[in-house]
């Protein structure tokens, strides 16, 4: 995972990230934005790919560096969605 300046993510993807972080499962965001649960998957496939994060966890500490939140406010129970 890359520590350089954070990808160009669109504004959908933002708001997937910000609502994974706050500890929503692929469900809930569905139901949230009005999306299906692959939907959510595919978009966070995309996010991964642009962010080079291998897994949710990494991705949590991304969405914290583009959130401007310290890397030590996301645990792993925060992550685990699905």
């Amino acid at each position: 995972m890359s520590h350089a300046s954070p990808p160009s993510l669109s504004a959908r993807e933002l708001q997937i990230l910000r609502l994974l972080l706050d500890g929503s499962t692929y469900p809930a965001i569905a139901h949230h934005l009005r999306l299906s649960p692959h939907t959510v998957d595919t978009y966070l496939r995309r996010i991964r790919a642009k962010t080079g994060a291998a897994n949710q966890f990494q991705l949590a500490v991304v969405a914290c560096r583009i959130h401007g939140l310290p890397d030590g406010q996301v645990t792993p129970g925060q992550v685990i969605a699905g």
